[in-house]
């Protein structure tokens, strides 16, 4: 079976040019689960290109979201463009490029924001549950021979417990709407205040999967406690209180693990940053400081 083209920079503007964009001055933000790019031209414009046809669905609704976020008034990101362009398979969003930020989003910036969508009814569509393992297979599978088969065996199994583990979960909140990546970086800091960005992990389901990320983001990933501390006061609960927290934290390590994989193709320094983290997983050593990648 032929493996996946690997989703690099050189490949996501080539999808931007066969849409029909300037992708030869287009400016790359960002390259992860979506290649982002600030479009040239007179209208500020930033372009989100998914990484194959799974992410169809999701695109269709993040937009769907980023409209109901309007109208109950939360402060997101907001569409330029109504609909998803396909090219190839991949789906293409189009949104407002936002202002330069006035200063770095923090962790309180991002608690407040989190207030205001759990505070939210069920919109009138439907959301999906939070699939916080569902896309472990994807990039494993985009990872390929670029990893080894005997990590790529262990993270399926270890999936596997942590999916069945996370469905006896009992929540302390109130199950609803959640951002479902609420990290600092998917915050920014306008003129006007704080607006979410990175609409397509909208989900209905525990709302501790919200709050369960920056506790990794302490135990992992260097976060200083005085900011974790500001967090909770400002959202007002601890997850780490809650009995379920180390369950959804495995989950997520296990996730976050199997996502950076799929880049490994086409960056050693992924497949550097991969063996850390699967080998503290193995060695079941939490001191082991993981890199954001």
């Amino acid at each position: 079976m032929a493996q996946p083209q690997p989703f690099t920079q050189a490949r996501a503007r080539a999808l931007l040019a066969a849409a029909g964009e300037q992708a030869e001055h287009a400016e790359l933000l960002a390259l992860g689960e979506n290649a982002v790019f600030a479009l040239p031209g007179p209208e500020p414009v930033v372009v989100r290109i998914g990484r194959g046809p799974s992410q169809l669905h999701r695109a269709e609704r993040e937009l769907r979201v980023a409209a109901w976020l309007e109208e109950r008034q939360v402060p997101a990101v907001r569409p330029a463009r109504t609909g998803v362009t396909v090219v190839d398979g991949h789906p293409l969003t189009f949104w407002q490029r936002l202002p330069e930020p006035v200063r770095a989003a923090a962790p309180v910036d991002l608690a407040g924001l989190l207030r205001l969508v759990h505070a939210l009814p069920a919109p009138p569509f439907d959301l999906p549950g939070r699939d916080l393992l569902g896309g472990v297979e994807r990039w494993l599978r985009l990872a390929g021979d670029a990893v080894p088969a005997s990590d790529a065996a262990y993270l399926r199994a270890r999936r596997d417990d942590f999916a069945a583990a996370v469905a006896e979960l009992a929540p302390v909140l109130p199950p609803g709407p959640l951002h479902g990546d609420a990290l600092p970086r998917n915050v920014h800091i306008g003129p006007d205040g704080p607006l979410l960005l990175d609409l397509e992990t909208f989900s209905e389901d525990l709302r501790e999967h919200d709050l369960v990320v920056l506790a990794l983001s302490l135990d992992r990933y260097g976060l200083d406690e005085a900011a974790y501390s500001a967090f909770v006061r400002a959202y007002g609960f601890d997850v780490r209180e809650w009995a379920g927290c180390a369950v959804l934290l495995g989950a997520r390590e296990t996730a976050a693990c199997a996502w950076v994989a799929q880049h490994s193709p086409g960056n050693p320094a992924a497949g550097r940053e991969f063996a850390r983290r699967v080998a503290s997983l193995r060695d079941d050593d939490a001191a082991v400081r993981w890199y954001a990648f």
